[in-house]
């Protein structure tokens, strides 16, 4: 039976609400307010070590010695009614999924649990593996997706599935032998054995190609939803 692991901002809602954006600019406004950092810089710090350490946070830990709750609760203090609708439609395919469903993300649990309240998603997953449960590492680092495994009872990688709306971070589950699907508007054959547009879509199509098995198996011909 596969284990699925599913992200959260991007990937649990459209990328293309605007709530990530919003994200980044509360990340550079922290930044140049609360720590002092020039604008320009700040935005220099933010991608680079987005790109180093798989989030701003990390850096911001390793090389400014941040608060890090005061960090989290500043970026994340967002009002949800804005980018979020909930999803009926997806809330019924996740739970007839019939396989261990995770939340896992770069986020905290505190941000996560707000997102999946307010999407009623909050009894659709057997727990969240969130930023802090894995001792601050973060997807793609190897590290984060073994701990992953760790917290969801040690599947063996072959049989976990990844869900997300990033291809770094598909591309890392990927190396580790997980089966990655990319949610988005494009497709990425170097970075994921699948692709869809919305999670919606995937879990709906994932459920009918596995209507006639229980539990569900990972069928490892490529599946493209991109009509």
């Amino acid at each position: 039976m596969p284990t699925i692991f599913f992200d959260l901002d991007g990937t649990l809602y459209p990328g293309e609400n605007g709530m990530w954006p919003e994200i980044k600019r509360r990340i550079g406004t922290y930044m140049t307010e609360r720590m002092g950092i020039p604008p320009e810089e700040a935005a220099r710090l933010r991608e680079h070590y987005l790109v180093t350490y798989g989030t701003t946070l990390r850096g911001l830990q390793r090389h400014h010695h941040i608060d890090t709750d005061d960090f989290l609760a500043y970026v994340h203090d967002l009002p949800l009614e804005r980018y979020l609708t909930p999803d009926p439609a997806l809330r019924e395919a996740l739970l007839r999924l019939a396989a261990p469903r995770w939340i896992f993300t770069n986020s905290d649990a505190a941000h996560a649990r707000r997102v999946l309240r307010f999407l009623r998603l909050e009894d659709c997953f057997e727990g969240i593996i969130d930023v802090r449960s894995l001792g601050w590492l973060a997807k793609p680092e190897a590290g984060a997706y073994q701990r992953a495994r760790a917290l969801a009872g040690n599947p063996p990688p072959e049989t976990c599935v990844l869900v997300d709306d990033s291809p770094r971070n598909t591309a890392g589950a990927r190396r580790q032998g997980w089966y990655t699907v990319l949610i988005g508007p494009r497709p990425d054959p170097e970075a994921a054995d699948e692709h869809a547009f919305s999670l919606r879509e995937w879990v709906e199509e994932w459920g009918r190609r596995n209507a006639d098995r229980r539990p569900l198996t990972i069928d490892r011909r490529p599946l493209t939803t991109d009509g």
